[in-house]
């Protein structure tokens, strides 16, 4: 399902394929992007033949570099939200995303973040994890080390499955 979704992106972004560094700003938009991050990025960096390490890089930057503005910025944007007739369905959907994962989040605090981020399943990551930790006002500075593990943690792994066993199917 991902790798579909990567495909249909990479197409998307077609054109900046043949510029210089094109590839690898393909693979930086896509980690930058929420529910893709950098699981979406290191998929996409394999099928554009990309190198792993150049790869692996780009794709951690892209995905730490939202985090801080979703724990500091995302209960503001949350709030005026839920106050505004054409957001309050998106706020309402997020709220339940939050309490849907909060309890394995407060339960175990800092590592639960950690893992809840690190561990690429459908409907985690740093956007989720952060929305999350700034829903229940978990101290930011910590939730942003949370954060940069969890990424750090779901990047090795997914370099394993991008460019090991998705190398070894297609190519």
């Amino acid at each position: 399902m991902v790798e579909q979704i990567v495909e249909i992106i990479i197409n998307i972004f077609g054109g900046l394929k043949s510029i210089p560094f094109g590839r690898e700003l393909v693979v930086f938009a896509i980690s930058l992007m929420p529910i893709l991050e950098l699981r979406g990025g290191l998929i996409a960096a394999a099928l554009l033949d990309l190198n792993p390490i150049t790869s692996y890089i780009i794709s951690i930057i892209g995905n730490v570099l939202p985090v801080p503005f979703i724990l500091w910025l995302i209960n503001s944007i949350l709030n005026w939200m839920r106050n505004s007739k054409k957001f309050k369905g998106i706020a309402n959907w997020l709220d339940g995303k939050v309490n849907k994962h909060k309890a394995q989040i407060e339960k175990y605090g800092f590592w639960g973040l950690v893992i809840f981020i690190g561990i690429p399943l459908p409907g985690t990551g740093a956007w989720t994890g952060c929305l999350i930790a700034a829903v229940l006002n978990m101290d930011r500075k910590k939730a942003f080390l949370a954060a940069t593990l969890g990424i750090l943690m779901a990047s090795v792994i997914m370099m394993l499955v991008s460019f090991g066993l998705l190398k070894a199917i297609i190519g």
